[in-house]
C-alpha cells in the first residue's frame, strides 16, 4: 500500500520543517524532485516549493509557520479602528514605509498589524473596509509635478477673479481643450461566452484625427475636428472661429499647452478690438477642466463602441456625435455637476 501524500501534514512543526530540508538537500545531492517527492511522500509541488524557498532565503526559512490562530490576534477596539481609518484617508501606504502602492486589503492589515501588533486574515481586513465605509475603487492618476497650493489658488482666487471679470464685461466664460482620436480605440465591455475573453483584433492600418472643443456651463458647445497637427495656426482657426460665432467677449480657460502659449497666438491676442481673453489653468490639473468630460464622452461613445472603416468615415462619427451634444444642452450642463469641476457650475 503506498503511503500517502499528505501524511506530512500530521507532523509535528519541527518535524515537518526537518522534512523539508532533507527533501532540498537530496535534490541539491542529485535527486529530481519528483524522486524526492516520492522518497518523502508529499507532492513534487511542494517539494518545488521548498527547492525554490531555499535558494533565494536559505535552510533557515523552511521552519514550519506557527499553526492556529495568529499570535497577537484579536479584534481592533473603537479608538484603533478611528487611528486606522484616519491613517488610510490621509496618507498613501508608502507615506507610512509599507510596500505598497495602494491601500489594498494586504496593505490594511499589515499597517493594522504594525500600529497594534494584531494580525488579521485579508478577509476580517475586507468586512472591517467595508464596515468603516471603504469600497475599492479606481483611484486616479495624479502627476507629482501637481502643485496643491497653485489649485487652492486657481479655486478661491483665480476663478473667482475670472468670473468676476466676466460679469464685468458681459463675458461668456468657455472651458477649452484638444485631443487625439485613434481609430482602435475600444470602451466598455463586450459579451462573450463565459470563460473566453472577448479580444479585439489589431491591425497594423490605423488611422485617427484630431478635434478642440470649448464649453460654457449653460450648455453651450463649439467644435472643430481636423486632421492635421495641433499647431498655432490651428488654435488661431479655433479662435477666429469662436470670435465671429459669439460676436461678443468671452474668457477662454485652457491648460498650459505650448501651442495656447504660442507668440504667434499672444500677438493675435493682443491686437486692439479682440473679444477673447485667454486664462490658463493651474499645470498637472486635468481633473479642473470641465471639457475633459467632453473628451471621455467622445472617446467612450463616439469612438469606442463603433468601428471606422476609414478616416473619412472617423471623422464623420465624431463630426456627428458633437452636433448632437449641441443639440443637447443639458448633457453638457452634465458635465459640470462631476465633483472636481463643480467650482465651475456657476
Amino acid at each position: 500500500m503506498s503511503r500517502r501524500t499528505d501524511d506530512a501534514r500530521s507532523l509535528p512543526p519541527a518535524a515537518q520543517a526537518a522534512l523539508r530540508r532533507r527533501a532540498v538537500k537530496a535534490v541539491r545531492a542529485g535527486q529530481t524532485q519528483g524522486e524526492a517527492a516520492r522518497l518523502f511522500g508529499v507532492t513534487r509541488r511542494a517539494v518545488n516549493t521548498w527547492v525554490r524557498t531555499a535558494e533565494h532565503h536559505g535552510l533557515s526559512a523552511l521552519t514550519a509557520a506557527r499553526q492556529g490562530r495568529p499570535a497577537g490576534g484579536g479584534r481592533l477596539k473603537a479608538a484603533q479602528a478611528a487611528v486606522i481609518v484616519r491613517l488610510i484617508r490621509d496618507r498613501r501606504p508608502d507615506q507610512l514605509k509599507l510596500a505598497f502602492y495602494l491601500w489594498t486589503r494586504e496593505a490594511v492589515g499589515r499597517l493594522i498589524e504594525r500600529r497594534f501588533g494584531i494580525r488579521t486574515s485579508v478577509w476580517t481586513v475586507g468586512r472591517s473596509l467595508a464596515a468603516w465605509g471603504f469600497t475599492p475603487q479606481k483611484p486616479i492618476r495624479r502627476a507629482f509635478e501637481r502643485d496643491p497650493e497653485a489649485v487652492q489658488r486657481w479655486l478661491k482666487e483665480s476663478y473667482p477673479a475670472i468670473r468676476r471679470r466676466a460679469k464685468r464685461e458681459k463675458a461668456e466664460i468657455y472651458w477649452g481643450d484638444e485631443m487625439g482620436l485613434r481609430s482602435d480605440h475600444a470602451a466598455g465591455r463586450s459579451f462573450s461566452p463565459r470563460g473566453e475573453t472577448p479580444v479585439i483584433p489589431g491591425t497594423g492600418q490605423r488611422f485617427g484625427c484630431n478635434m478642440i472643443s470649448a464649453i460654457t456651463n449653460r450648455g453651450k458647445l463649439a467644435f472643430m475636428v481636423f486632421q492635421q497637427r495641433f499647431t498655432a495656426p490651428v488654435f488661431l482657426e479655433f479662435l477666429k472661429r469662436l470670435e465671429r460665432q459669439l460676436g461678443r467677449p468671452l474668457c477662454l480657460i485652457v491648460d498650459g499647452h505650448p501651442v495656447h502659449r504660442a507668440k504667434t497666438v499672444r500677438t493675435w491676442l493682443n491686437e486692439e478690438g479682440r473679444n477673447i481673453r485667454l486664462f490658463f489653468l493651474p499645470g498637472y490639473s486635468p481633473e479642473l477642466n470641465p471639457d475633459e468630460l467632453l473628451n471621455q464622452d467622445v472617446k467612450s461613445n463616439a469612438l469606442g463602441r463603433q468601428r471606422a472603416r476609414d478616416q473619412a468615415e472617423l471623422l464623420h462619427h465624431v463630426r456627428g456625435y458633437l452636433r448632437g451634444r449641441q443639440r443637447r444642452p443639458q448633457v453638457v450642463r452634465n458635465y459640470f455637476k462631476e465633483e472636481h469641476v463643480q467650482y465651475a457650475a456657476e
